[in-house]
C-alpha cells in the first residue's frame, strides 16, 4: 500500500505537466479562460458518466459540510487558469517547479499550524533545507530560461 500512496502522486505530477503542457499551448490558441471552461467541462461529463459507477459518495452530502470545504473548486480554477497563462510564456518546467515551490510552502504552512483539521507535521530544519534546496533549483532554471530568452532575442 505504500508504494501505491507514493507511485499514485508521482503519477499525478506526471499528468499535471503534461495537462500544463496542452493546456498552455490551447490556451494561446482559443484563450485562457476557454482553455479552462473546456477542461473542465471536459472533466465534468466524465465524472457524470463514471460517478455511477464508482462513486462511493452522496453529491447531495455537499449541502451538509461547511461552506469553507467548497472553496476547493475555486482553488482548482484558479490552478488550471494561471498555469494555461504562464506556461506560453514562461515554459512548463519554470511554472510547475513554481507551482510545487507554492505548494511546499502552502503545504508546510498547513502541516505545522493543523489547519484544515490535518495532522500537525511542525516545521523543522530538515524541512528548511527541502525548501531552500527547490528555491534553488527554481533559481537556476528561471536564470537558464532567462540567459536563452535573452540570447534568441539578439
Amino acid at each position: 500500500m505504500l508504494t501505491a500512496a507514493i507511485f499514485i502522486p508521482l503519477m499525478a505530477g506526471i499528468g499535471l505537466s503534461l495537462q500544463s503542457a496542452v493546456n498552455g499551448t490551447l490556451g494561446s490558441k482559443i484563450g485562457t479562460i476557454e482553455s479552462a471552461f473546456l477542461t473542465f467541462f471536459t472533466g465534468a461529463v466524465i465524472l457524470t458518466i463514471v460517478i455511477p459507477f464508482f462513486g462511493g459518495g452522496t453529491i447531495l452530502d455537499v449541502f451538509q459540510v461547511p461552506v469553507w470545504q467548497l472553496i476547493c473548486a475555486v482553488f482548482g480554477f484558479l490552478y488550471l487558469s494561471l498555469m494555461v497563462f504562464s506556461v506560453p510564456r514562461i515554459g512548463v518546467t519554470v511554472a510547475v517547479v513554481n507551482v510545487i515551490v507554492g505548494q511546499l510552502a502552502a503545504s508546510m504552512a498547513v502541516d505545522h499550524f493543523g489547519w484544515f483539521h490535518t495532522p500537525v507535521e511542525p516545521f523543522d530544519l530538515q524541512r528548511f533545507f527541502g525548501v531552500l534546496l527547490l528555491l534553488g533549483a527554481l533559481y537556476f532554471l528561471f536564470k537558464k530560461d532567462k540567459k536563452q530568452t535573452a540570447a534568441e532575442a539578439v
